[in-house]
């Protein structure tokens, strides 16, 4: 099978390029500046706002699989049209899609969100990450869309960076003690959106970890994983800051962990042994 990952050169677009090709898939991945380092890949320029060059790679590369890990923050042209776009190559070239999307698309006023739960975001990248969702099921209602949400590593995520700066006093900030996600495990993440592209799935599913806890929990489980000083954490809470979005919310993902062979670990179980 020939995978295509878009936004390769990404923290899970590398994960995904790693395990696709363990598994014996050829594997091609794009980048918008720069190519990543995985060498068992082939790479090209992609900008998602360009349909000449989607619809070029696609005919190029010719993917059985396409997997969007890419992110383009709040810019709408990139994180909503974008991914329509790529669903709309993808079904001309007979591409089976599978779309990352986030949390974000939810306001947080019922804390816990299962896949039946319609979008209702409150910020301009939820909006476009919601907008994403629908456009792509409308042209392919066969296409998967996964919201995920804070993602981890073993030392090497943005969120596990920022720990080790507060805690060592190289950066100024906080860490949220209101600000609850349910954090997974990179690793987790991509195997699960693997096994759910290799099999019949369709439509919206969720694949976060089962443990809900704030950013400032989560800055302690990965201080003390880490050897650092968790007691040095500065604390704040969002609700008195000025930056929008959602506070509490949390993915249920029974429904499709009950598909899935991939165990979907929580934060206390991954965060438990060293980076």
């Amino acid at each position: 099978m020939t995978v295509l990952i878009i936004g390769g050169s990404g923290f899970l677009g590398a994960e995904l390029i790693q395990q696709a090709a363990t598994a014996g898939h050829v594997t091609a991945a794009t980048y918008a500046t720069r190519p990543g380092t995985a060498s068992h890949a082939v790479w090209y320029p992609l900008d998602l706002r360009d349909p000449g060059r989607v619809d070029a790679v696609m005919a190029e590369v010719g993917a059985d699989l396409v997997v969007n890990a890419s992110s383009g923050d709040a810019d709408w042209a990139v994180t909503a049209q974008g991914p329509v776009r790529l669903a709309m190559a993808a079904a001309t070239y007979g591409s089976r899609l599978v779309h990352v999307s986030s949390d974000a698309v939810f306001s947080g006023a019922r804390v816990h969100y299962d896949e039946s739960c319609l979008p209702d975001p409150v910020t301009p990248y939820g909006a476009a990450k919601a907008a994403a969702e629908t456009g792509i099921l409308l042209v392919d209602p066969r296409a998967v869309v996964a919201r995920t949400s804070l993602i981890i590593g073993d030392g090497d995520s943005v969120h596990e960076r920022v720990v080790h700066e507060l805690a060592t006093g190289t950066r100024e900030g906080v860490l949220f003690t209101d600000d609850i996600r349910c954090p997974v495990h990179v690793a987790d993440l991509a195997a699960a959106l693997l096994e759910l592209a290799c099999g019949d799935a369709v439509g919206v599913h969720h694949l976060a970890g089962p443990d809900a806890v704030s950013r400032h929990e989560l800055g302690i489980l990965i201080a003390r994983r880490d050897g650092l000083d968790a007691s040095r954490l500065p604390t704040g809470l969002r609700a008195h800051s000025t930056l929008p979005g959602p506070l509490d919310v949390r993915l249920d993902c029974r429904a499709t962990q009950r598909k899935l062979r991939t165990t979907l670990r929580g934060a206390h179980q991954f965060c438990t042994t060293p980076a």
